[in-house]
């Protein structure tokens, strides 16, 4: 399809009131322009200044942060363009998803939780051609417009917005995660993953074994796959087969000349190598999620590349980490919040209304789940197994249980509960030892690895729930008989 094509489509499904589906990066900014979620920049400065202004448009928009594509970047040819903050806004994960457009916050993340309830994956298709091989010659990584981020950084960072493909030596399945790379110079780059992610338990395997690691980088995809990338997917699981399950289709991949690990034929970007245990050089520092330097520097495995696949005009996927909101917190709060209450529905907790993790915490650091409480130690329960189930156990801090009568992203009724049916000595624990890393801003160098978990209880005692002081507020029928009446004056 044209870009024309698309729009046209678009426009007409959009029209129709149904999400459009798409086939690639290009087909999707279309429908984003469409939709008026596009800034086009041209002329900006890779060198900190494509960072900056992403970082801006992200705390200073008004409305939905736009995704921003840049082009004419300094020193490098038209047509050579850089994308931030993707998935930035709710109606571009709907998008993703082929979910309702109009959804938004706990609407949206309900209804991601129903498709996840039908979800089965659906295994990778091998293809030999795709547009990904219309340029595969030259290995040069500066040959794309590669930000520099942050004034701090240690250096260019081309792995933000990525899928980092690694295959598990004895269990033979594939991998893929969205891991930081650097750019030590035009063949070459050192990858860092977090202690315990399955592409860091995957690369030890291949060391054990003394062999060199095989792994694929692709820098620029269909959104729904970095989507996936940057979660927690089940161990033993291929990401390509849970995002085929997602899109209801499977994922076209293309096997690597060198490695003959799978990439998607779609992509934009990709590069191909080893990684061997003693070829390290020192990567970092670089500003993480957190909104912090906190994981410094340190000798990590060297990529030596040996084959790069491009698009013409080809489109490099970032994604700003930093302070939040940054390119991709929302959509970690979202995709996050839906596996965090799966994951605890099917541990055993019944009547969960919600969950949200917090976009102040990254979508990791403090997380909301509300209930309704139903025995002695439900609230417990819900707040424990929330703090260590898969997709809330890593670099967690905070997990707050709320009664059924506090939407869990109102950050101002989370923290009336939190203060007013709370009590520091009885509704506050403290786990010890939990999963963390090197990113974890409060825990002091040389003693990274570990953390603590507050889990606090603000919902009403069970025990005296029924005698609990009443709330101070109308009742939803005499609200609503009121609004009716009074409508002109509530909203003039």
């Amino acid at each position: 399809m044209t870009a024309l094509e698309a729009r046209k489509f678009a426009e007409k499904e959009i029209k129709a009131g149904r999400t459009p589906t798409y086939s690639d990066l290009r087909e999707w900014l279309e429908i984003v322009d469409s939709l008026g979620e596009l800034k086009k920049v041209d002329g900006a400065d890779w060198n900190l200044e494509m960072g900056t202004l992403a970082e801006l448009i992200a705390h200073e928009s008004k409305g939905p942060v736009s995704a921003v594509l840049f082009d004419n970047i300094k020193d490098y040819p038209k047509g050579y363009r850089a994308l931030f903050a993707q998935n930035a806004s709710f109606k571009r994960m709907a998008l993703n998803l082929g979910l309702p457009l109009d959804l938004n916050g706990l609407d949206l993340v309900r209804a991601f939780r129903q498709k996840l309830a039908g979800h089965k994956p659906i295994p990778q298709k091998v293809v030999k051609k795709g547009p990904i091989l219309e340029n595969g010659k030259d290995i040069d990584l500066l040959k794309f417009p590669v930000p520099f981020m942050h004034e701090l950084d240690g250096g260019r960072y081309i792995g933000t917005a990525c899928l980092v493909i690694t295959k598990d030596p004895e269990e033979g399945w594939v991998n893929f995660g969205a891991y930081r790379g650097m750019v030590q110079d035009k063949n070459s780059m050192t990858l860092y993953i977090s202690p315990g992610k399955h592409g860091s338990i995957q690369r030890r395997k291949w060391f054990e074994q003394k062999k060199p690691c095989p792994v694929i980088i692709s820098v620029g995809q269909d959104p729904v796959l970095f989507m996936v990338s940057g979660n927690e997917i089940d161990y033993g699981v291929s990401e390509f087969d849970y995002a085929g399950g997602l899109k209801g289709e499977p994922i076209e991949v293309i096997e690597g000349e060198a490695t003959g690990l799978p990439f998607p034929a779609q992509a934009e970007i990709v590069i191909e190598g080893f990684m061997k245990p003693e070829d390290v050089l020192k990567e970092g520092p670089f500003g993480e999620w957190t909104g912090y330097y906190a994981s410094s520097t340190r000798p990590e495995p060297v990529i030596r590349i040996e084959r790069i696949y491009h698009r013409n005009n080809p489109i490099l996927c970032c994604a700003r980490p930093g302070r939040p909101p940054s390119d991709y917190s929302l959509a970690k709060c979202f995709v996050k919040s839906a596996l965090i209450w799966d994951q605890v529905e099917k541990a055993g907790v019944p009547d969960v209304r919600g969950v949200w993790c917090h976009e102040a915490g990254g979508g990791r650091l403090l997380n909301i789940i509300s209930i309704k409480q139903r025995y002695p130690g439900h609230a417990r329960q819900a707040m424990l197994v929330a703090s260590q189930v898969h997709a809330g156990a890593y670099l967690g801090r905070y997990v707050v249980v709320v009664d059924e009568d506090i939407d869990p992203t109102n950050t101002f009724d989370v923290l009336w509960a939190l203060a007013t049916r709370s009590d520091p000595v009885e509704s506050i624990e403290i786990l010890r030892r939990c999963w963390s890393g090197p990113l974890d801003p409060r825990i002091q160098p040389g003693k990274k690895g570990f953390n603590s978990r507050a889990i606090i209880d603000a919902c009403r005692p069970f025990e005296w729930m029924k005698d609990f002081p009443p709330v101070a507020e109308s009742s939803p029928e005499l609200k609503e008989k009121v609004r009716k009446k009074w409508k002109s004056v509530i909203e003039g």
